[in-house]
């Protein structure tokens, strides 16, 4: 598919109500509210295609961005969009697309420092997908992050201490070792406070959500 068929596409399959529903989530103008389901069969359709991406990147449409994100070459990425991603939804795309980069890891931890909220809210993303999808980085290296979650989330900006929350998470789900050690710094933590505006979304609580995954996995082995 070329860059005009594309966009013609993501035009008609765009709708009022999922354009509502992005705007709560903090999706800004201009976009079409084409449904995560039609994105993921438009994926399928171009498959790889990292010249596509770059058009649909520089259209600046949310959704076209966010396609951009599933067409993109992991191991190609602009390095300007990173610093354009401006909303928790193409953030979750983009973290996606960096999780599987050569350099997910040195990408993740750089992000993680930086004072912009939306980068580092990125950093912790690309960490939870890491831990959640992918043998890398090992336990070892995601266990030292867990005593910096425990002492800065609170003090993070608002929808870094979501990602934080997300990625205590992923690293306590992913082995019974992690878990553990998870559930102990998220018993310190205690509560996470995250003020998701006009949407139905809610905090998990990371102990509780971590020993009910694990439980399901150790089922699922026997």
């Amino acid at each position: 598919m070329q860059l005009t068929e594309t966009l013609e596409a993501l035009e008609a399959a765009g709708s009022e109500q999922t354009r509502k529903t992005y705007a709560r989530h903090g999706v800004p103008e201009p976009m079409y509210g084409v449904s995560y389901a039609v994105l993921e069969q438009l994926r399928k359709r171009i498959k790889r295609n990292a010249a596509l991406a770059e058009d649909l990147w520089a259209t600046g449409n949310a959704d076209a961005r966010v396609l951009a994100c599933k067409v993109a070459d992991p191991a190609a990425i602009p390095p300007g969009w990173a610093a354009q991603v401006d909303h928790k939804t193409l953030s979750a795309a983009f973290a996606e697309l960096t999780a599987a980069a050569p350099d997910a890891i040195a990408l993740a931890e750089a992000w993680i420092d930086a004072p912009d909220a939306h980068l580092a809210c990125l950093g912790w993303q690309v960490i939870a997908g890491l831990a959640a999808k992918t043998t890398k980085p090992p336990d070892e290296q995601l266990a030292a992050l867990l005593p910096r979650i425990e002492a800065t989330i609170h003090q993070a900006p608002n929808q870094v201490r979501n990602a934080m929350n997300v990625a205590l998470i992923a690293i306590g789900v992913r082995s019974d070792a992690l878990a553990e050690t998870a559930i102990a710094h998220a018993r310190r933590i205690g509560k996470v406070e995250v003020d998701h505006g006009d949407t139905a979304c809610k905090t998990p609580d990371a102990e509780a959500y971590i020993i009910k995954t694990r439980e399901r996995a150790r089922k699922r082995s026997k």
